[in-house]
Formats: structure tokens, sequence, C-alpha cells
């Protein structure tokens, strides 16, 4: 009750921000990624707004900013990038990063992740004929050759899965409906097809996103029945204070037993975690407002209130709101690396300046896990 009103207490004032503890120079950690030869830093670079709200000049800008200022070696695109995806902007995203590593004349020294679609009727432009996405071996070949051109390099570190080819329910869309099961490309199909491009060079490792317990087992159990396939060394999902259960709930066993690294996207839930959202008028250049009904599912009640609850949380442990959203996650310790993204170069120190925070006390992790126990799944829609 003492810490509920100390929260309570401290919700009206402006949140300062906190002393960072960075000393000059400091490097970003760096971990291996599970049981790949792939060393990353504990702070991932997002890209997926480059070429829509920023622009190729703003990307390798705060390019530059994240490897030679703070040390990260790694980043992570996708072929349908940037999103909102559509046909007019996709692939600027890895244009903007193949104009860095040109500038930059050393690969060797990057960490490049890339994802290749999962299965879509709706996106039709990806593909040269004009038919929808899959993981077939033709997809997964077309989807690789394309980014390498654009990318301008002989070979990406990390090629994921964007999404499963069978069905699964996504992006918040609730729980699993047996009904809507659907013809798939089945596991080992998939890693015939991912061996070639490995044997290749095109590829080093591969990884999963948005995935389930039971597709990483399943990707895990063919590679153990035949060892020339390759092993999925990582998984990215969304993983954030508002969306946590369902990667707690299985998935951190599983990656644990399986070796396999998380690499936690929108931290920040889709920047409604950072407060910018709060009050009565948002920046008219935020994200959910320049996409109407994109990652609507934030904007659900419980989501809301939840927010509500933890910017007190922040106030009352002299953080901001990113701050606390980023640095909690920044250290779970089954968190391989965390992705964060920004549309200016305030925002990007901001998030990667969190890291170097002092651990948060346990009174803030216990007022987190309060909030947590009251909202466990806000941004689900069903």
């Amino acid at each position: 009750m003492l810490l509920l009103l100390a929260v309570s207490a401290c919700a009206l004032r402006a949140p300062p921000r906190h002393a960072i503890s960075m000393s000059a120079g400091t490097p970003i950690r760096r971990r291996q990624l599970g049981t790949s030869d792939l060393v990353v830093s504990d702070v991932c670079l997002g890209t997926m707004t480059w070429g829509k709200q920023n622009t190729l000049e703003e990307g390798v800008q705060q390019l530059d900013c994240a490897f030679d200022e703070y040390g990260l070696n790694f980043l992570d695109t996708a072929e349908m990038y940037p999103v909102p995806t559509e046909a007019e902007t996709q692939g600027k995203t890895d244009e903007t990063i193949g104009a860095w590593l040109k500038k930059r004349g050393r690969r060797d020294d990057v960490v490049l992740a890339s994802k290749i679609c999962g299965a879509s009727e709706r996106i039709t432009w990806v593909r040269g004929d004009g038919r929808g996405t899959r993981v077939t071996e033709a997809d997964i070949v077309e989807g690789v050759e394309g980014s390498l051109r654009r990318l301008g390099t002989d070979y990406i570190d990390l090629l994921q899965i964007h999404w499963p080819d069978r069905y699964v329910p996504l992006f918040g869309s609730g729980t699993y409906d047996a009904s809507q099961e659907r013809e798939a490309v089945p596991f080992v199909e998939q890693l015939q097809a991912l061996k070639k491009l490995v044997d290749q060079g095109k590829v080093r490792h591969i990884g999963v996103s948005n995935e389930t317990p039971y597709g990483v087992c399943r990707f895990i159990q063919e590679h153990e029945r035949d060892a020339s396939l390759p092993r999925i060394c990582s998984i990215q999902n969304s993983y954030s204070l508002l969306v946590r259960s369902d990667f707690e709930s299985g998935l951190t066993e599983t990656c644990a037993q399986t070796d396999v690294g998380l690499l936690a996207y929108s931290p920040l839930a889709g920047g409604i975690l950072s407060g910018k959202y709060s009050g009565s008028k948002a920046p008219a250049g935020a994200r959910l407002n320049l996409f109407p009904g994109f990652m609507d599912r934030y904007s659900q009640s419980l989501a809301k209130e939840a927010v509500v609850e933890y910017e007190r949380v922040a106030a009352a442990y002299d953080v901001t709101p990113a701050q606390l959203a980023l640095k909690w996650c920044y250290s779970r310790p089954h968190v391989a690396s965390t992705i964060i993204g920004a549309t200016s170069m305030d925002q990007l120190r901001e998030n990667i300046d969190a890291f170097f925070l002092d651990d948060l006390p346990e009174g803030c992790l216990d007022a987190v896990a309060d909030v947590y126990s009251r909202y466990r799944d806000p941004s689900k829609t069903s």
C-alpha cells in the first residue's frame, strides 16, 4: 500500500532524466548469440523507419552514431522494410544500409541481420511475379538475392523468417484457433532451402521471428534429425512491458533449453511506452498518428491504462517512461539483444543511453511486477 501511495504521489510531476553512469568510451557489452559464432552488442539498431519516416541521409547518420560513438555492431533490417510496407517504398531501408556500408568500407565488423517474408496473400509486390509471399525455396532464394543486391554485400550474417509460413495468431490477434490451420511449407523443406544459401556462403546463420514454442522446437528437431541442416540460433519476437506473457509463459523455457537467443523487438511497444502519446496531444509526427490503424492493438483501453501505471512507476523512481521500459528489457536475463529504433537523433541517444543506467532498484521491479499482475495482456485484441 505504501508503495502504491508513493507511486501515485509522484505521478503528476515531470520525470527528470536519470543520470547516465556511462564513462567516456565505455562500449556496449557483447555476447554470443545462441549456438552461433556471432558476437553481438546487447543493443541492436532497428531500421524499419528508414525510407518512410527517415531519409537515407538520416539513416546513415543514425548508423554512424550507433556504431562509431556507442560501439554497436549489430543492425536488423528486412526485405519488406520500411513499414508500414507498400510497393512504393519496399526495399528503401536496405538501400540506406547499403549506402552506409559502401561509405564505411568495412563489412567484417558489422553483424547484419535481415528477414524474409512469411506467408502473405496481401503483400504482392515483394516477389517479381506479383504473387503473395511464402517460405518456399523459390521465395527464400529470391528474397535473399534481392536483399543482397540492395545491401551491396555478398552475405547476410543472420537470416530470419519474418513470420511463419503456417498459421499462427500474430501481432496481438488472440489465441490459437485450430480451425484456421492451412497448408504450409514443411519445416524440413524450409531448412533445406536455407541450407543451400548457407552452403553458398550467402547466409551465415539462421533464425526465426514471431514464432511460438512449437515452431522453435520443430526447427530444432529437424536439425537434430539431420545435423547437416542449419540450426536456428535466434528468435526475434515482440517483448516489452506490454507484451511479455506470450514469451514468458513458454518461450523463455524453450529458448533456454535449446540455446536460442531472444532478439527483443518493439521494447517501447510502438512508442507508446515512451510517454509521447500521454496527455491531450501527441506529436504530429509520431508513428501511430502518421499511420492510422498501424499497431492499433496498443490503442486498446487496457493498454492505455497500463501505460499510465508504468508512467507512475517511472516518475516514482526518477526515470523517464522510455528509460524504465528500455532498462527493464535490457536487463532481462533471457534477452540476448534488444532492438531499438528511432526517428530522431535525440530519440536514438536516449534509447541507447538507457542501457547505461544504473540497475533498476528492487522496489522499482516490485512496482513493475505489481502493474503486470493487473495488466497481464493489455494489448491482446481478443
